[in-house]
């Protein structure tokens, strides 16, 4: 670490800078395996194997599970290339096509059959589960197989990485368009794979929430955490409760004019992202973070008084009514209308930093507020804080507090964990992509200390906290919080390096990891990154090539 969290104020709610914990883009490589690939067909924890030795390994990020390379041999995209696509790979098929179309201006027409020679082949084998995946790449073919399509995209990424990096371009570029001789095996380490992006500080568009999630996805990340409520701004339509939407998300920090996602908007978001095998988990925080709902209705507030509308960032002044009927009634509506929107199993009922709420109320909400979420058929994740509440069966603690510990936050996440709960390792110091890389980063913040891509990368989820093993880690995500981030390009600069980083803790063996290694791999992204406009931070830590600028 490059520096260290404040002390915490002892007052209930705290400065932006007062916090002591917290604050608030695609593309692989190519390879081809022709062993099976074994996973544990568990939906958390995926794999515990060590990785193969890697001889001549491309520059990949995350690290395969296990890549050779074939000495000798290259694959070469030309105006005859097919891709093949068996039953079942499809969708991945047209997704490859459409990418290597824009860039090299070939045909690939997508074909179901025949064609064994100048071929990218894609099917599905009964051999590999989940995400799991091989690629072989031979002079003649590229051979990529998984148990489903979702591995299949996964090794598509993959593929993606082998290739130059200005096939990541918009328009047509020169060639060669070639693929070094490889074979990879490849499955996750763990099954959540996230990054969070704040769209209530900030309100980000639909657009622009799709870019991140082409960005993400280039990653292997697979889960997508909307915040989608917060003191400065409410950002989605609620039919029986339109003021949440029209007057609640009329604002942001700064006071810009905020901005909210209809029912529609939010249905394509979550469709996108699925489109790229990656889960949506939205978020309405509480029973802290509530102004701007608050402010909507002043039935919400205890003495009936709704409070104006907040666009700074101090933190913990604000609380829902804990006794009043009303409360659960809106809860029940918005998370029940979000549980209809989401195919995926999980609400984010958020719960940390609740410091106006008092510790018997608190617990009080959580034991409300876990039914209701089960109650419409899905899983119950919150930050750690929830622990100190009485959990419903298949909840997740996402661990934020930093890596070097608290009190309250190590207390909370263990006793989240003693109720079988599962963890997402989210520690502020090592994953939150708002923290400044160094004291001259104009965007951030510092009170989780100063994060450079080492501090991001060289930590490890299954050691983080004493009495959390690897067994209770379900996954890490990285969050980006929005207080100061307002373009693309400020998302591009905050989240890039660091989101691959915490992407490759969540997808690779452990034994594969070395910073003197990923700095190297981690450097060859940045052609790529310059090919797909990212905006991406040049951290003096990495050998990046100097036609990456």
């Amino acid at each position: 670490m490059a520096g260290a969290p404040p002390a915490r104020s002892d007052r209930p709610g705290g400065t932006l800078a007062g916090r002591t914990d917290r604050g608030r883009r695609v593309l692989a490589a190519g390879a081809a395996a022709t062993a099976l690939v074994c996973v544990p067909g568990a939906p958390a924890t995926a794999r515990r194997a060590t990785a193969t030795p890697h001889v001549a390994s491309p520059r990949l990020v995350p690290e395969p599970s296990s890549v050779r390379a074939v000495p000798g041999v290259t694959f070469t995209l030309t105006r005859a290339t097919r891709i093949v696509a068996r039953p079942g790979s499809g969708t991945a098929g047209t997704y490859l096509a459409g990418i290597l179309r824009r860039s090299t201006g070939y045909r690939l027409p997508v074909i179901t059959g025949g064609a064994p020679h100048d071929v990218i082949s894609l099917a599905l084998s009964g051999r590999e589960k989940g995400e799991a995946y091989r690629l072989a790449v031979s002079r003649t073919s590229v051979r990529l197989e998984a148990g489903t399509a979702e591995g299949l995209f996964r090794g598509v990424q993959t593929l993606r990485q082998l290739l130059p990096p200005s096939v990541e371009a918009s328009t047509v570029q020169r060639g060669p368009w070639t693929v070094p001789g490889v074979r990879v095996e490849d499955s996750p380490r763990f099954a959540w794979r996230g990054t969070m992006l704040d769209v209530a500080r900030h309100f980000f568009t639909v657009g622009q929430v799709e870019r991140y999630i082409d960005l993400a996805a280039l990653y292997k990340i697979n889960t997508l955490h909307l915040h989608l409520s917060d003191d400065q701004g409410w950002r989605i339509a609620i039919d029986r409760w339109p003021r949440l939407a029209s007057y609640g998300g009329s604002t942001e920090v700064g006071g810009g004019k905020g901005g909210h996602y209809t029912q529609a908007d939010y249905t394509r978001i979550v469709r996108y992202a699925a489109e790229r095998y990656i889960t949506v988990v939205p978020e309405i925080d509480g029973p802290g973070h509530t102004n701007a709902a608050l402010a909507s209705y002043a039935r919400l507030n205890c003495d009936d008084k709704a409070p104006p509308l907040y666009t700074g960032t101090d933190v913990g002044f604000s609380s829902w009514c804990i006794a009043k009927p009303v409360t659960y009634e809106l809860l029940d509506d918005v998370l029940g209308r979000l549980a209809r929107l989401t195919p995926g199993p999980y609400l984010h009922i958020g719960g940390d930093e609740a410091h106006s709420t008092t510790a018997a109320d608190y617990a009080t909400y959580i034991g409300r507020i876990g039914p209701i979420v089960t109650g419409h058929g899905k899983k119950m994740a919150g930050w750690n804080e929830i622990g100190a509440g009485r959990l419903p069966a298949g909840s997740v603690a996402q661990y934020w507090n930093t890596a070097t510990g608290s009190e309250s936050g190590t207390r909370t996440v263990r006793e989240a964990v003693a109720q079988g709960a599962k963890v997402v390792m989210s520690p502020a110091n090592r994953a939150y992509l708002d923290m400044k890389y160094d004291e001259n980063t104009r965007l951030g913040q510092d009170w989780a200390g100063l994060v450079e891509v080492r501090d991001a990368y060289d930590w490890d989820p299954a050691s983080l906290v004493d009495g959390v093993t690897e067994k209770d880690v379900l996954g890490v995500e990285a969050p980006l919080w929005s207080e100061t981030i307002v373009t693309d390009d400020d998302i591009d600069y905050m989240a890039f390096p660091r989101l691959p980083a915490i992407a490759e803790i969540g997808w690779s063996p452990r034994a594969a990891r070395t910073w003197s290694d990923f700095r190297l791999r981690l450097a060859a992204q940045g052609p790529r990154w310059s090919a797909l406009s990212v905006n991406y931070y040049r951290s003096p830590q990495v050998p990046w090539p100097t036609t990456a600028s």
